[in-house]
């Protein structure tokens, strides 16, 4: 009798399996229970499969990576209770991450995330992230307690996340940049589009400045700021060239600031001003925006009318946008490069670039 016990014990320790094999884990355990999609159970005899699809989510764009496939279902025994996982799916950088749908107990949801972590501890998994939508608020703080950190938020969701090994977490930051953009729009008779706001530091009577603006998210550079000047004055535009950028720190909440100086060419003249923001807006010649005092007093509003007035008398050239491909994603991208002393068709011969 202690004979065969002892030979069930160790045919059991030998038997403990982990196996990965293209979508699927096999996982023979004793006193674990997989339960998967509806569509099929298993008893807690025998061999335990758990469909897993995996799915290549990269991890810099959040809203892409919170896609998630039919994993979880499964439970743990935690105090004599089976207690279930959290559905996930696996990101590239051996890290998993949820995103919560429906609603729960927050207790259950604790008790859940507490198995989930030492289940994947277990599987040598380092970050966890939690997509919690804004109706479940409820459940931000039971994650919290157990040690999960804010990494960012939208309007629509809060990004939660968790370091599982005792090192040092190597999890990519949140968005550390603005994008902003100032446009120079000069016509035929050297005057340019200025306005005056109505809301803003700038606001008030006899401070006349380009138009600004911040990119939306996913919107080009150049894009951006034929937008903003559509949006501020109506005037049409054509986008030219970057002709410098400046970069700052700890500006709009905390964050860098990178902002463009964009020279745009007008498509067209009549001016129709944005009565939210603007309080005005006019051509002026470029020579009398230039002698403004508030113009003198601002560095950053001097180097922009210097480079300006160097663009059209000096053959100072800036950066166009080049679309271009890439080896890494099907969506096209520009890089700004200086078009006239780059000859692309010279460099590969084909006149077209990949990235």
């Amino acid at each position: 009798m202690l004979s065969s016990r002892a030979a069930f014990f160790s045919s059991f320790q030998t038997g403990i399996a982990l196996r990965t094999a293209r979508n699927r884990i096999f996982l023979r355990p004793a006193r674990l229970t997989f339960r998967s999609d509806p569509s099929f159970r298993h008893s807690i005899s025998g061999d335990f499969k758990v469909r897993h699809t995996r799915k290549l989510i990269s991890t810099r764009t959040m809203s892409n990576m919170a896609n998630p496939s039919s994993v979880a279902g499964s439970t743990l025994m935690e105090q004599g209770q089976d207690v279930e996982l959290l559905t996930f799916v696996n990101d590239d950088y051996g890290g998993v991450i949820v995103e919560m749908k429906a609603p729960m107990d927050p207790t259950a949801f604790a008790s859940s995330l507490r198995a989930s972590v030492s289940h994947w501890r277990k599987q040598g998994i380092k970050g966890v992230w939690i997509k919690m939508p804004i109706n479940l608020a409820n459940l931000i703080q039971p994650a919290v307690e157990q040690g999960f950190w804010y990494h960012h938020a939208e309007p629509n969701y809060l990004m939660l996340a968790y370091w599982i090994p005792d090192t040092k977490h190597t999890l990519p930051l949140n968005a550390s940049h603005r994008v902003g953009v100032g446009a120079f729009v000069i016509n035929n008779k050297k005057e340019v589009l200025v306005v005056q706001e109505k809301i803003g530091k700038m606001k008030g009577p006899g401070i006349w400045k380009f138009v600004t603006g911040v990119v939306d998210p996913g919107e080009y550079i150049h894009d951006g700021a034929i937008r903003e000047v559509k949006e501020e004055t109506g005037v049409d535009t054509e986008f030219l060239e970057v002709l410098a950028f400046r970069q700052s720190h700890m500006t709009f909440f905390d964050k860098s600031d990178i902002f463009f100086i964009c020279m745009l060419r007008p498509l067209s003249s009549d001016i129709q001003i944005q009565e939210s923001e603007i309080e005005a807006a006019q051509w002026m010649p470029i020579e009398e925006f230039a002698s403004q005092p508030f113009v003198k007093k601002h560095e950053l509003l001097k180097y922009m009318v210097d480079i300006s007035l160097a663009k059209i008398g000096m053959g100072y050239t800036g950066f166009s946008p080049v679309n271009i491909s890439s080896a890494f994603t099907d969506r096209l991208s520009y890089i700004y490069v200086n078009s006239g002393a780059l000859n692309r068709n010279d460099r590969d011969g084909s006149g077209s670039s990949s990235l």
